[in-house]
């Protein structure tokens, strides 16, 4: 996850000047022994969530190369000293290529891919790379348009809450996507948000959670780590839109949609151009086309007339005929950010510092 605004805005850049990841045609010698690959995550394996989905990436590169692979992973590894400490421990036990996925772990994993050369890194939401480390990330703000547009149908109070981490491009995309996604739909609703500075803080999430409901709220969305605000639209009887993985076990009444992240094919890909020897740096941003991010996991509330609709959407946004930055847009101080008929560009998109028009809160500084 991203944790640096400063940082970030360099991204803008980075994503545009780099190629996505690309395999060179060698052939190598057949691998007698099965690839190392390891995992750090910042949080511990919860049911669902970040580190959840990131998990079952990592379930999915055994599934798929069997015997030619043997993964492990540590989790709960703070950013920072900590997460460089794991990352070098696990370069010296000889793993031949470490996801690291957890924007605070990007400068550590810069650091440890210094001193092993041979080593290939996956920094997941960093930027930046190096001869032996690539980045990834996804376009998480695709789905979120999506979930404001289920949100938009099916709210009585025509008023949304957001949980949100920290005030950084990542998580400012995905606010103003899912309120403009709603607003499409529903021109009247607003969009509350609560800063929680932190993204696995379950007792801080419910507390969150629990004072938006106090206010109108009747739907909630989150960009934090945990099931917590999940839970707590169940217990409250309101509606949520899962992130990171479905949450139908937690709240089976609550949920209305999940915007998912797919890690598995990218990871295999990853490994496998390791056992083929042709492993290269680079970067991939990818999205709903690519199979990084979808929607769906409707809960019992969403009508099938509502769910034709948020699916044939999402099949328009893989094709590029919906953008979900599209003019005319405006930021909630009554700024004009773009005209009718234009686009946000990547590099306006990663460098995003602003809430747009029907979101009632302020960036956090």
């Amino acid at each position: 996850m991203y944790k640096n605004l400063a940082a970030t805005l360099v991204a803008a850049c980075f994503f545009l000047s780099t190629a996505q990841a690309q395999t060179s045609a060698q052939t190598p010698a057949k691998l007698t022994e099965p690839i190392k690959a390891g995992f750090v995550y910042v949080s511990p394996i919860t049911e669902a969530g970040w580190t959840r989905q990131h998990d079952e990436g990592r379930k999915a590169v055994e599934k798929a190369l069997g015997d030619q692979v043997k993964t492990s992973f540590v989790a709960d590894v703070a950013e920072g000293a900590d997460a460089e400490r794991v990352i070098r421990d696990l370069a010296q036990q000889g793993h031949q290529i470490i996801f690291t996925p957890s924007f605070g772990y990007m400068e550590p994993t810069l650091r440890v891919a210094k001193d092993f050369p041979n080593v290939k890194f996956e920094s997941v939401t960093g930027f930046k790379t190096a001869p032996n480390v690539a980045a990834s990330n996804a376009r998480y703000y695709e789905g979120r348009y999506l979930a404001g547009i289920a949100a938009g149908r099916l709210t009585k109070t025509h008023v949304a809450g957001y949980v949100a981490g920290f005030p950084i491009p990542e998580v400012l995309q995905g606010i103003n996507a899912f309120t403009l996604g709603m607003r499409s739909v529903n021109p009247k609703a607003v969009v509350k948000v609560v800063w929680l500075n932190a993204w696995f803080d379950p007792p801080k999430e419910r507390e969150a959670a629990m004072a938006l409901f106090n206010q109108d709220v009747d739907v909630i969305a989150f960009h934090t780590g945990s099931t917590a605000v999940m839970a707590a639209a169940q217990e409250r009887g309101k509606m949520a839109v899962a992130y990171h993985s479905d949450m139908r076990k937690i709240g089976p009444d609550a949920q209305i949609i999940a915007v998912t992240h797919q890690w598995g094919d990218h990871y295999t890909s990853r490994v496998k151009a390791v056992i083929n020897g042709n492993w290269t740096s680079g970067s991939v941003w990818g999205g709903v086309k690519d199979g990084m991010v979808r929607v769906g996991d409707f809960g019992p509330k969403v009508p099938p007339k509502v769910q034709d609709e948020i699916l044939s959407q999402q099949k328009a946004v893989g094709a590029g005929q919906l953008r979900p930055f599209a003019g005319p847009i405006t930021d909630n101080e009554g700024k004009v950010v773009l005209l009718a008929g234009q686009a946000l560009s990547d590099a306006q998109i990663l460098g995003m510092n602003y809430l747009v028009q029907g979101v009632q809160g302020k960036v956090s500084r």
